[in-house]
C-alpha cells in the first residue's frame, strides 16, 4: 500500500504518462493503460511478470508480451525506469514527475527489496564524475546483502 505522498505522485504519474502516451500518438487504453494503472498502485519495481499476474488476477486476459510491449514503450518514452537487481530479471518503476530518485538494497537471503534515498551518495557520485571528468546521464546503486531480518546479528550484515 502507497503512503499519501507516494499516492499523490504515483496518481500523478499516472496521468502524465497516459497524457504522454496521447500525445505521441498512442492509445492509452488497453494493455498500455493496465499496466500504467498496475504500476501507478505499486511502492516498488515490478518484474514484468508481475505486473502480468497482476492484471491476470484482476480479471484481465492481457498476455505477457503485451505487457513487455508496454513496458519497451515506456522506458523508451523515459516513463519508466528498468531496475536491474542483479537476479537475471528486471524490473519496472515509474519516473515520477518531480524528478525523485532513489537506489535499492536487496537481501540475497529472502529477496526483500528496499528503496532508499540519500543525498550524500548523490553528492559523492556527483564529484566522482567530475573527477573522472565523466557526464552522467543517469545511475542506478543496487546494495547486495542480507536485511535486519535475514543478517545473523541484528545490525551486522554477513560478510561478502
Amino acid at each position: 500500500m502507497l503512503g499519501r505522498m507516494a499516492e499523490r505522485g504515483h496518481r500523478a504519474w499516472a496521468e502524465s504518462a497516459n497524457s504522454a502516451l496521447r500525445d505521441a500518438g498512442h492509445r492509452a487504453g488497453g494493455a498500455r493503460g493496465a499496466v500504467v494503472e498496475q504500476l501507478s498502485r505499486q511502492s516498488r519495481c515490478l518484474s514484468a511478470q508481475e505486473i502480468a499476474q497482476g492484471l491476470r488476477s484482476e480479471g484481465s486476459k492481457i498476455g505477457l508480451a503485451s505487457v513487455y510491449r508496454a513496458l519497451e514503450l515506456l522506458h523508451g518514452m523515459g516513463l519508466v525506469q528498468r531496475v536491474d537487481l542483479g537476479d537475471g530479471g528486471l524490473r519496472y518503476e515509474p519516473i515520477l514527475p518531480g524528478g525523485e530518485h532513489h537506489h535499492h538494497a536487496v537481501c540475497d537471503t529472502c529477496g526483500r527489496v528496499t528503496a532508499f534515498e540519500d543525498e550524500r551518495l548523490e553528492r559523492d557520485l556527483e564529484r566522482l564524475a567530475a573527477r573522472l571528468r565523466h557526464s552522467v546521464k543517469a545511475h542506478d546503486v543496487v546494495i547486495h546483502g542480507s536485511c535486519s531480518r535475514c543478517a545473523p546479528a541484528r545490525g551486522r550484515a554477513k560478510p561478502a
